[in-house]
């Protein structure tokens, strides 16, 4: 797309996991080659932007050292991060379905991008364990089954509910009562009916509770495993979790809250392994 010294322009291209299915893409008048700026569920603030050029990716880069009065600067992102976004969200949808073979090129197009990038973002998620490399074939979503979410379930029970419990103890009411908001939006999402839109929810009110431990290796580690929990097992439909399903899960949130602030320890830790076994 090309743009003159004058006005603007906007185009959209394909995203998977976002409501329309589409990625705007702004051009700003005199600012050279900003690229497309998600918006929806998940999206990136304002003033970022990417680049891709006759089909080629171009990594982050630094702001320019000076710009214009009054100009935002125009602050770069990886397409690749924003494919990668995009196919976590397709796959928790189950648009991506397990045992299928997805090429590069053909997701691309899906996307409105090169296939460099999605082969990048197909990496990173072969990286995480949710897709496979086939030689020369593409990516291989992995077929999982009952007994692996319940593994998961397990493995997060052991991490998070010892934390819980001391949080339980230590955190004064006022504090949790500031996550009631991020636990009645996990029933927002949940009421939308779209498991993409509540694993996003979801995931961010329990970072948000275990974040009050103080420990970020522990974060990022309790939010793997609760990604990798998020994936659909193996035979399982778009609709395989209805909306009654997710509202359940999500209510689970509020009940949480409810006893962390009464510091009620036993139904803490009930709350947790029921939630968890529960979850995918």
């Amino acid at each position: 797309m090309k743009q003159g010294a004058q006005g603007s322009a906007g185009a959209e291209v394909p995203r998977a996991g976002v409501p329309g299915g589409r990625v705007r893409v702004t051009r700003q008048p005199g600012v050279a080659d900003a690229g497309p700026v998600r918006t929806g569920a998940g999206g990136v603030a304002a003033g970022e932007a990417s680049e891709v050029v006759r089909g080629e990716h171009t990594h982050s880069e630094p702001a320019p050292p000076s710009a214009p009065r009054g100009r935002a600067v125009v602050q770069r992102s990886s397409v690749r991060g924003q494919i990668v976004d995009a196919l976590r969200a397709a796959l928790v949808a189950g648009d991506l379905r397990p045992g299928e073979v997805y090429s590069a090129p053909v997701l691309g197009e899906r996307f409105g991008v090169s296939a460099t990038p999605v082969r990048e973002a197909m990496q990173q998620l072969a990286i995480e364990g949710a897709v496979e490399v086939v030689p020369n074939r593409g990516f291989r979503v992995v077929e999982r089954g009952a007994r692996e979410l319940a593994e998961l379930a397990e493995v997060r029970a052991l991490i998070e509910v010892p934390v819980m419990l001391r949080l339980a103890r230590t955190v004064p009411a006022e504090r949790w009562a500031e996550l009631r908001p991020l636990a009645e939006a996990t029933v927002r999402a949940a009421s939308s009916g779209c498991r993409a839109t509540y694993a996003d929810s979801d995931r961010g009110f329990h970072r948000a509770v275990l974040s009050l431990s103080g420990n970020q290796q522990l974060v990022q580690i309790a939010e793997d495993l609760h990604r990798r929990a998020q994936w659909p097992l193996v035979g399982s439909g778009p609709g395989a979790r209805g909306r009654a399903d997710l509202v359940a899960d999500a209510h689970e949130h509020t009940a949480l809250l409810d006893a962390l602030i009464a510091r009620d320890l036993d139904v803490v830790r009930a709350l947790v392994g029921e939630h968890f076994a529960g979850a995918g």
